[in-house]
């Protein structure tokens, strides 16, 4: 379809109805809603540290121009202020209190005494690239980067596995007790977190794994949402499939590899976009497994960013802003499967 067409499309051919407005106006703000933090982290991430906290904030990134003066050894940030009723460009000094001392940087004379009140900052647009390029360079940036990815890449592929495994058990073999362990598994998704925490995280002190990347890994890759998604999708798969298989000597293994997997692709999908999205904003749990700077994933490396007295907005919009985009880019491979995945699952 033509994307022109696609976006004119009305309602009533060759007419423009109410609910065509309303739809418009609810996509658009919805969209923009959406889109606007995303918009001023990406922006605020490369303004200068200063700009970030200043009062009115600004859209763009900005940053106060300053000048070399005669007489003093770092440069001075440039103000409008006016004096004797004219508006001239100055340089500031110092600030004391409700007051600043500014001097002409063409002709610095003795410090005028100006009210700050009247002072508007002399500002340039200014992309503050060393937002990025200082994480890369001096902090642990790339390792914080690679553990996040393996942890996601490597929890999202057992999950898909472990709980595919399990959804095919629950939808096409019947046992004693299936329903039971179904529901079972079904009713830990009211179990509150911080309950299962503490006794997972001593499980993973006694194997061993603690402070290891595996420790992370583990405990999340039974879920029972997946198996939930993935049973309700398998149900609407044909039996005949499978007693076809067999009659053919296809072995069990086979048929869950080669015939269930391959038709529960876009139920996989979705569960692989879930899995990328909860391992990689994943903070409280490596946060107590993980002790070693070394072994820190990305969004427990962030942390470090902010200190006790202070915290270095400008690192950490920047590296954030950043780590949006192996998600996006998921995401993006994968959206097609999402309508097709949750709007099959629960059909018989």
């Amino acid at each position: 379809m033509n994307p022109i067409s696609f976006f004119t499309r009305t309602r009533r051919a060759g007419r423009i109805d109410i609910t065509d407005i309303l739809s418009w106006v609810w996509l658009i703000g919805g969209t923009f809603v959406v889109l606007l933090p995303v918009l001023w982290a990406g922006l605020s991430s490369l303004k200068p540290a200063a700009e970030i906290t200043r009062f009115p904030p600004t859209l763009l990134p900005r940053a106060a121009v300053e000048q070399t003066v005669p007489g003093f050894d770092k440069p001075l940030s440039l103000w409008k202020v006016t004096v004797d009723g004219q508006m001239r460009e100055m340089a500031m000094v110092r600030r004391i209190g409700l007051k600043a001392q500014m001097v002409d940087p063409a002709n610095p004379g003795p410090p005028v005494s100006v009210d700050v009140k009247g002072m508007t900052p002399v500002q340039k647009l200014t992309v503050a690239t060393q937002n990025y390029t200082d994480p890369l360079t001096r902090f642990n940036f790339l390792t914080f980067l690679k553990n996040s990815v393996f942890v996601t890449f490597v929890a999202t592929l057992l999950t898909l596995i472990v709980n595919a495994m399990a959804a095919f058990a629950l939808s096409k073999y019947k046992f004693a007790g299936d329903t039971t362990v179904f529901v079972i598994i079904i009713s830990t998704l009211m179990i509150p977190l911080a309950v299962v925490m503490v006794p997972a995280y001593l499980v993973i002190v006694g194997v061993g794994l603690a402070d290891n990347l595996w420790g992370v890994i583990l405990p999340t890759v039974a879920s029972p949402t997946a198996v939930f998604l993935l049973r309700q999708y398998m149900l609407t798969i044909p039996d005949e499939l499978i007693e076809a298989a067999r009659v053919d000597a296809a072995s069990e293994f086979c048929i869950f590899w080669r015939i269930i997997l391959p038709l529960t692709a876009p139920a996989l999908a979705v569960l692989a976009i879930f899995s990328v999205l909860w391992r990689w904003n994943d903070f409280l749990w490596p946060l107590i497994v993980l002790n070693s700077r070394e072994n820190f994933t990305l969004q427990v490396g962030l942390n470090a960013f902010q200190g006790e007295f202070s915290v270095q907005w400008h690192y950490i919009l920047a590296m954030t802003f950043l780590s949006l985009l192996p998600v996006t880019v998921v995401f993006l491979f994968l959206q097609k499967y999402i309508t097709t995945g949750i709007a099959g699952t629960g059909m018989k």
